[in-house]
């Protein structure tokens, strides 16, 4: 006879612990374990039998296979297909992360009615009414009422009815949202648990392989910014997207973390508008649209997003402390970023910011990662300091060290066309050591070995200066 085992599962990290715990022993969360009855059937299953949709499988010679690939699935949406790498792959299982409100829903249906007119899409969701998705899809479409009929809309839940409907319709691209919602009705555990999320992507994928079939994703995201359930979701599929940006900022940033069709990293920019997200092909410009030059406290980085060079302004700003300890608050750089640079500037510049309050802000609501920018975040907290403007034409793109030594990063030239294309007369870079491609002759390049020294060019009087000339 089968028999039921209770256990308890953390639905954060996915720990299984056979009796119950406040506190999950593996990742730190409270009130995260969850209980689930598992009944145990009693024969067990031949070995010989076959699991999953895809049926018996053979091994072959690695000769036998045919390398001939399939194309892709051309996305009408440029900036969605540079982050898949070019479009959608045939029998890939794609995952989109963001926070709720951010724009996930609108930009999966944004594709669909994009690409519903060549390929057969059904779109399944379990948080909203079939009416709900038709009124935002006449809000994108401008009621214009011209929608394809390969588009199909259906309000399910449970993955055994989902398959059914694919089996109906035969779809190209299945749209599932969201895997929170989704369940299987054999498993006793409640839609969202670590069970169900694992057992529903899992049987998602054996559906996409062994029919073809490309299969979008939606996942919800923890406080922490972690998609919610178990890191085995991200395992799972084959590409993961983060839709980013602020709520209440109008750029979205649709990020690569793993593509195992190409390369990761890639970041498209959309721009939240009435009509839904719209395409920012050079957000260079977009980003740098409002800024007011030859104001103290601004400078201008070049950050590397996947293959993308961008150009952003940080701003500084520097105030008398009015408590015992200063403080540091960045928005968009990492803290303690914040506080090494801080410190740098303190023992080798020689600013007195442990009397000083300190704030960073990345214009545009986007976050920068690389210490590319560390060159621009002290210019732009020096400028502040000194109540002088950095050079307005000018970028800074550089590492610092606790040494206050500058380190070249990696792909100088491309961040240096990308500048000059908009405009910028001259760029402070660290000095090059080593032999490497040469710098692009219609930029003037200011080479510093030490932030000292790139402090300083940066608050010089602009002189005229032969194209390509570098100034040691």
């Amino acid at each position: 006879m089968a028999k039921s085992i209770t256990r308890y599962v953390c639905q954060q990290c996915g720990r299984v612990s056979a009796s119950y715990m406040g506190k999950c022993p593996q990742c730190g969360s409270f009130s995260s374990m969850v209980e689930e009855v598992i009944h145990e059937a009693g024969p067990v299953k031949s070995p010989n039998a076959s699991r999953g949709l895809t049926g018996r499988t053979s091994p072959r010679r690695i000769g036998e296979i045919s390398n001939d690939f399939e194309e892709r699935i051309p996305v009408p949406i440029g900036e969605f297909s540079r982050v898949l790498g070019g479009g959608i792959v045939p029998g890939s299982i794609v995952l989109v992360g963001g926070d709720p409100g951010i724009g996930k829903s609108t930009l999966m249906l944004q594709m669909t009615l994009a690409m519903a007119g060549k390929k057969c899409v059904l779109y399944v969701s379990g948080e909203e009414s079939e009416r709900q998705i038709k009124m935002r899809a006449d809000r994108l479409m401008e009621r214009s009422g011209n929608f394809p009929d390969s588009l199909y809309l259906v309000t399910e839940t449970n993955l055994q009815t989902i398959f059914d409907h694919v089996r109906e319709v035969h779809p190209d691209l299945l749209i599932i949202d969201s895997i929170q919602t989704v369940y299987l009705p054999e498993l006793d555990s409640s839609a969202g648990s670590v069970t169900q999320v694992r057992e529903c992507s899992s049987q998602l994928r054996e559906l996409a392989k062994s029919q073809g079939i490309s299969v979008f994703i939606i996942g919800h995201v923890t406080k922490e910014g972690a998609i919610a359930g178990p890191r085995v979701l991200e395992h799972i599929v084959d590409t993961v997207l983060y839709l980013e940006g602020d709520r209440f900022q109008a750029y979205r940033l649709l990020r690569s973390v793993k593509n195992r069709f190409g390369a990761t990293a890639e970041v498209g920019v959309f721009e939240m508008r009435e009509r839904g997200l719209a395409e920012v092909t050079n957000p260079s410009e977009a980003f740098l649209a409002e800024r007011m030059i030859n104001a103290p406290g601004s400078a201008i980085a070049v950050t590397m997003e996947g293959t993308r060079p961008l150009l952003v302004e940080l701003q500084g700003l520097t105030s008398p402390t009015q408590f015992g300890n200063a403080r540091r608050t960045p928005n968009g750089v990492d803290y303690n970023r914040l506080l090494m640079i801080a410190a740098v500037l303190t023992r080798r510049v020689g600013f007195k910011l442990s009397e000083q309050d300190i704030f960073v802000n990345v214009v545009g609501g986007i976050k920068i990662d690389e210490p590319a920018a560390d060159l621009a975040i002290a210019a732009a907290v020096s400028s502040s300091m000194r109540d002088l403007p950095v050079r307005a034409d000018a970028v800074l793109i550089g590492e610092i060290g606790l040494a206050g030594e500058l380190r070249l990063p990696g792909q100088m030239p491309v961040r240096l066309r990308e500048a000059q294309k908009l405009g910028f007369k001259a760029a402070i870079v660290p000095k090059r050591l080593r032999k490497a491609e040469p710098w692009p002759d219609d930029i003037q390049i200011i080479e510093a070995r030490s932030v000292h020294d790139a402090l300083e060019a940066a608050f010089a009087i602009q002189r005229e200066l032969p194209k390509g000339r570098k100034v040691a």
